[in-house]
């Protein structure tokens, strides 16, 4: 009974590993944390002035991904959260229309990241399935697959 514990893995030259599937994030944990801090305040400052597009995007850009940024990627989840919740549901399709393809797919990242939260988290599951409807619409399914087959995780 002692085979079952041994780690045939270990042995198999063709296994792929997690790091091998896509570049790490370049940013160092405090780096990425510094960086999503500094888009809470511009965010913030976006929405005061009303521009939610705009404030959307900076989320969106460079998000941090990979191991060992978590407190960047929680950070940056609460960012985004806090746009979407505060973004009026007549608004939301012209808002998506305004991201590029890949701020989409991040902010499909986003959304199933939200969904996945327990309790989901401090977003009502009404606003996030709103934005998934609406970004599906204006993206089509091809958001979904891209996101799914992603590795890189935010």
């Amino acid at each position: 009974m002692s085979f079952r514990k041994i780690d045939i893995d270990a042995y198999d030259e063709d296994v792929l590993l997690e790091s091998e599937l896509y570049e790490p994030d370049p940013r160092d944990p405090a780096q990425a944390l510094s960086d999503a801090k500094q888009k809470q305040v511009v965010v913030r400052s976006a929405l005061a002035k009303g521009d939610i597009p705009g404030a959307l995007d900076i989320a969106l850009d460079s998000a941090p991904y990979g191991p060992n940024v978590e407190e960047a990627k929680n950070l940056t989840l609460q960012t985004v959260v806090s746009i979407l919740n505060s973004t009026k549901s007549s608004e939301i399709s012209n808002v998506v229309k305004a991201l590029s393809q890949d701020a989409q797919d991040t902010l499909m990242k986003y959304i199933y990241k939200g969904m996945g939260m327990p309790g989901w988290g401090d977003v009502s599951g009404s606003v996030l399935l709103g934005w998934h409807e609406k970004l599906t619409e204006i993206a089509g399914t091809g958001c979904i697959v891209r996101v799914m087959t992603d590795r890189r995780t935010v």
